[in-house]
């Protein structure tokens, strides 16, 4: 059943349908009490058949669980601040579903004609594949960089030990020098 929409959202949803198609993120539209009035074809991408079927009216954090639904909610934050919020790097996952996700989360208030919260708009970008490449990188260098302390402490152990054996070749040399001195005297 889909949920009573204010007739603001709904002036909002008709216009957000005009560039609809030019937003390539996810995104849904929800109102102020956080249940889900529209979404896009990317959005109903990311969820599995059984929880996309039914998606209006559900709310949003029963789709996806971000770390912050419960103490940081990005809507309610923009609500309090009637501002657009980006939060980056958050930790998700599709509600039912063991695969962790990362998003970069953008909302913006949606206000009727008296400035009213309404609704809001949330983008997701998925920057899943990114964060894991980011982390391979990181655990790259930090290996490449044990390596190379290694390498240097070896090259350390190994001059000590050269110059070790050059003072005792010169020792030698010395000594072999003095002894020949004392057979031609």
């Amino acid at each position: 059943m889909d949920p009573v929409v204010d007739p603001a959202l709904l002036q909002f949803l008709t216009e957000m349908k005009r560039v609809a198609n030019a937003i390539v993120d996810s995104y849904f539209v929800v109102d102020a009490e956080r249940r889900i009035v529209d979404f896009n074809r990317a959005f109903f991408a990311l969820l599995p058949r059984q929880l996309a079927r039914g998606l209006k009216g559900k709310h949003c954090y029963e789709v996806v669980e971000h770390n912050i639904c419960k103490s940081a909610c990005i809507a309610e934050q923009c609500w309090a601040d009637n501002r657009h919020v980006r939060l980056d790097e958050i930790n998700s996952q599709i509600a039912g579903e063991p695969t962790k996700l990362r998003f970069i989360l953008s909302a913006v208030p949606i206000t009727d004609a008296a400035g009213n919260h309404v609704g809001a708009l949330e983008i997701q970008r998925n920057v899943t594949d990114e964060a894991v490449v980011q982390v391979k990188y990181q655990e790259m260098l930090e290996t490449e960089a044990r390596e190379r302390e290694r390498l240097a402490n070896q090259v350390r152990a190994r001059t000590k030990e050269l110059l070790e054996t050059n003072q005792l070749l010169l020792k030698t040399q010395k000594e072999l020098l003095a002894y020949k001195k004392g057979l031609t005297v």
